[in-house]
């Protein structure tokens, strides 16, 4: 089993890493020939590009600057902990994991990433931004899905092979971010669960803060509880999901899903009044 995010925009550059354990991003030659490109566009053509200030292009380009391999921990921060966004403040790992917890999310979480491709929550990064729908010309094509190509997909075919549990994918990405993957050609079935919450008058719709706070609930669960392997207690994790309200809710993505049973999965609603229903995945761009 496998659960996608996305990155985050929002970066935390300063607080001490509560674990020293890291690995290195897979894709990373394939990021320095894509910094290779940044490094040619003027702030003003990054600030076009990604539809941002004068002041965040400037900084960005510096950072393609100052890009330098090889990574270090004193250069560079796991990417689960240098993402700060509403998913990363939702997942909450400082207070919630464990030395254990970062290994089990290693095996178990994927970060769909438009400058590193695909990383696993403890690949060391450096600063950067760079949404991956940007139309960003490259020798590969018009864009960075086509940069990328299918060398995201056939990592994450890789890292399915060797991940514990179920044959599933857990979508917890934006569809920004999921098109860059081949669902088709993974193999197993994804889920992409839509958080809704209820308004004043009973009905449940989308409010983007609070959908994004639960995805990032759900993956913090599903990484720091090992919820893949079967038999492992959620009470096991620092984090007291078993307090939480389980997920009553017949259309819940976890049904019919092996190895995942529906209070398991519930066990990350932040109260009674949010659902979850299965989403079709967005088609590949």
């Amino acid at each position: 089993m496998l659960a996608l995010l996305s990155p985050a925009k929002t970066l935390d550059l300063t607080s001490r890493p509560p674990t020293r354990k890291h690995t290195e991003p897979r894709l990373l030659d394939e990021s320095r020939r894509l910094i290779d490109v940044l490094i040619t566009r003027s702030p003003d053509e990054l600030a076009s590009l990604m539809g941002i200030s004068d002041d965040l292009a400037h900084l960005n380009a510096q950072r393609y600057r100052d890009f330098d391999v090889p990574f270090t921990p004193r250069n560079a921060r796991p990417a689960l902990l240098m993402f700060a966004g509403d998913v990363y403040q939702g997942m909450a790992v400082r207070d919630r994991f464990g030395e254990r917890d970062y290994t089990e999310a290693n095996k178990t979480l994927r970060i769909l990433s438009g400058l590193y491709g695909l990383l696993r929550p403890l690949d060391l990064i450096q600063p950067y931004r760079l949404e991956i729908g940007i139309p960003l010309r490259t020798e590969r094509g018009r864009n960075l899905y086509e940069w990328w190509g299918c060398r995201i997909t056939d990592l994450l075919r890789a890292d399915l092979a060797k991940s514990p549990g179920s044959e599933v994918v857990i979508n917890l990405a934006s569809q920004e971010y999921f098109s860059a993957v081949d669902a088709g050609a993974l193999g197993v079935r994804v889920v992409s669960p839509r958080f809704e919450d209820q308004d004043a008058r009973s009905d449940y719709r989308v409010i983007s803060f609070s959908a994004k706070r639960a995805r990032g609930e759900m993956a913090a669960w599903l990484g720091s509880t090992g919820c893949a392997r079967r038999g492992r207690s959620p009470g096991s994790t620092r984090a007291a999901t078993a307090t939480r309200p389980r997920c009553r809710v017949p259309t819940c993505p976890c049904s019919g899903v092996p190895g995942l049973r529906g209070e398991q999965l519930g066990s990350w609603h932040p109260r009674p009044g949010r659902r979850t229903v299965p989403a079709a995945a967005p088609a590949r761009r």
